[in-house]
């Protein structure tokens, strides 16, 4: 299929296919004089599932390495077991930066009550 029916079928724009390509994510045939891209029959669910591991807070550099670790159909899909570490260790990361921002919360919120306590013993 050709890139604008793969636009279609997906609802992702031309440019971000073309940045998948370039990001090893997505591959594409070009015609005869080089005019074209072409993408096979599975191109489709392979754009799906790279949108879902986007969503899932994954690099492209991550989705490459996982990618072709993807078993099952659809957006149904599972990870063989060699991706687990990679993505324990992006869960990790996200339990890290979650507590950073509780902690940023806390102080942020502790100004906030002390300007405010402040400012209402000025009045």
């Amino acid at each position: 299929m050709k890139i604008g029916e793969l636009v279609d079928r997906t609802g992702v724009n031309h440019r971000l296919l073309r940045y998948y390509e370039e990001q090893g994510l997505l591959k594409s045939h070009r015609t005869g004089g080089g005019a074209h891209r072409h993408y096979d029959d599975e191109a489709p669910e392979t754009v799906r599932r790279i949108r879902a591991l986007l969503a899932a807070g994954l690099s492209t550099a991550v989705i490459r390495d996982v990618l072709p670790c993807a078993e099952g159909a659809g957006l149904d899909f599972d990870f063989a077991a060699c991706t687990l570490d990679t993505l324990r260790v992006h869960l990790t990361g996200i339990d890290e930066r979650l507590a950073e921002l509780q902690e940023t919360r806390g102080a942020l919120s502790a100004l906030i009550e002390r300007t405010e306590t402040g400012a209402l013993s000025t009045v």
